[in-house]
């Protein structure tokens, strides 16, 4: 994890200036509107498009079996935007401004099942990927097409990757087979100590398909939300607001929740299910979506620089400018409790705004404190 470890003073290189939306080269693709930030859940009954909604979620990446009429109609009627497999009935509908992008199968990266159970066999080749990229984009041009990897993309030892475990050069191979790259890893819920409970996971994987891929991708990630297949433990609210906040200071442009249980019953709507979870996510995600303006602004390259007292313990930083005030958006990195020293560029005496906490800090000649827990993001809002 060297793209993240042992770091004490750093800044984040993220998004070059642009004017544009990141979507504007897709007629039918996702809301240009600036108020717009991709907030998905996973292979969820279109029913729930509702109850989804109102927690702040404003897309749907897959649908069982589909999409067909039905899905669509009832997507539509809740809201709903839709990232969906391009067969028969979609391409029929593909004026339908519902469908926002096109997907690959989910985790082609990964070892791929054998017939008859005869156990398993390599990944999908990565030629294999592009050339249904360029299928796909031939039948309709008017979306980007998304690509969902594995947890090979943050972990280099994930066995589950078979005979290309260990081997991250297929990645930016991959990268080539589609305009959004997306991918999962679930620390809270991990099964292996070398991942378990360190967050800092998702970042990395989120840093590393913008490596892999030159900045020419849109990256989104997808965020546990569930206990997945661990009957002991789940993530929290606190924990999914440090993952959710991680990867969009790390540079994702849009979040798909995982919200299946499979442990110890199946629950596909788990999320639906857990009041203080649901509670909690709703207001991750009214926040996102209320800076979601800023978010999608420019960020200001080199904006500011933050030194953690504890030299293995770093606090990454993003720097955006808008509506005529400076935003400083930072996260500690480890399961450490630190204190970042901040610096910011072209900042003088002011105050800054501690968003969604009630605090106010002084800012002196662009410079300031502030105390972090273990994996705790604060947002600062600077006029």
């Amino acid at each position: 994890m060297a793209g993240l470890a042992g770091k004490v003073a750093f800044v984040l290189l993220l998004l070059s200036p642009q004017e544009k939306s990141a979507y504007d080269a897709w007629t039918h693709g996702p809301s240009k509107d600036p108020a717009f930030f991709p907030i998905a859940v996973w292979l969820q009954e279109p029913r729930n498009a509702p109850a989804y909604k109102a927690a702040g979620i404003n897309t749907y990446v897959a649908v069982w079996r589909g999409p067909d009429a039905a899905q669509l109609d009832l997507l539509k009627a809740g809201g709903m935007k839709l990232v969906c497999h391009q067969n028969a009935f979609a391409l029929s509908r593909k004026d339908d401004e519902t469908i926002v992008a096109w997907m690959h199968g989910d985790e082609p990266d990964n070892a791929q099942a054998m017939p008859a159970g005869r156990g398993y066999g390599p990944p999908i080749a990565t030629e294999k990927i592009v050339e249904d990229y360029k299928r796909i984009k031939a039948a309709d041009p008017t979306r980007p097409i998304l690509l969902n990897l594995g947890q090979g993309v943050a972990w280099d030892g994930y066995v589950g990757r078979g005979v290309r475990t260990n081997h991250p050069e297929d990645y930016a191979e991959y990268l080539k087979g589609c305009d959004i790259g997306s991918f999962d890893i679930y620390p809270v819920v991990h099964d292996k100590p070398a991942v378990t409970g360190k967050l800092q996971f998702v970042p990395q994987g989120v840093e590393r398909l913008r490596k892999w891929s030159n900045d020419e991708k849109l990256v989104w990630n997808c965020i546990e939300a569930s206990r997945i297949d661990n009957p002991n433990v789940k993530a929290n609210a606190s924990q999914v607001r440090s993952e959710v906040w991680m990867s969009l200071i790390h540079g994702s442009r849009g979040l798909i929740y995982f919200v299946h249980q499979f442990k110890p019953n199946f629950i596909e709507a788990s999320l639906l299910k857990d009041d203080e979870l649901l509670k909690g996510v709703t207001a991750i995600n009214k926040q996102v979506l209320e800076l979601a303006p800023v978010l999608n602004s420019a960020t200001v390259k080199d904006g500011a620089m933050v030194t953690s007292s504890v030299a293995d313990a770093p606090v990454a930083v993003m720097v955006k400018r808008h509506g005529g005030a400076t935003y400083v958006f930072a996260v500690a990195m480890r399961d450490q409790a630190v204190k970042g020293s901040f610096s910011v560029k072209e900042l003088r005496g002011a105050k800054a705004e501690v968003l969604g906490e009630g605090r106010i800090i002084s800012v002196t000649g662009g410079k300031f404190d502030d105390d972090f827990k273990p994996y705790e993001a604060h947002l600062y809002m600077i006029k």
